[in-house]
């Protein structure tokens, strides 16, 4: 296969996995805060998101570090992504909830 379609590929699978950790994050949040057992949650989501992101890297890599290095880009990218849609719906959600207790 050719290097530069690998390395594209090895960026966006980074970028999925980014994208599932820290989109997992936001939704262990959610579901943890509202939870009778938090620590179940945020635990057992830490060890299922970091266990499937760890799994990808290794596989990605497979042994070069030059494909590591462009999913950590990937990874990245994702997470910066998540947060600015986190962030939209944040803000969505709070003007939502202001416009209820309008006086």
């Amino acid at each position: 296969m050719n290097e530069t379609l690998t390395l594209v590929l090895a960026l966006v699978a980074g970028f999925l996995l980014g994208a599932m950790f820290f989109g997992g994050l936001w939704w262990t949040i959610k579901k943890g805060v509202s939870s009778q057992q938090p620590a179940f949650w945020f635990f057992g989501s830490l060890l299922l998101r970091t266990g499937i992101a760890l799994t990808g890297f290794y596989f990605i890599s497979g042994g070069h570090w030059e494909r590591l290095m462009v999913c950590l880009l990937g990874f990245i990218i994702g997470r910066l992504i998540v947060m600015q849609l986190t962030r939209a719906a944040e803000k969505t959600t709070h003007l939502v909830q202001e416009a209820r207790h309008a006086p």
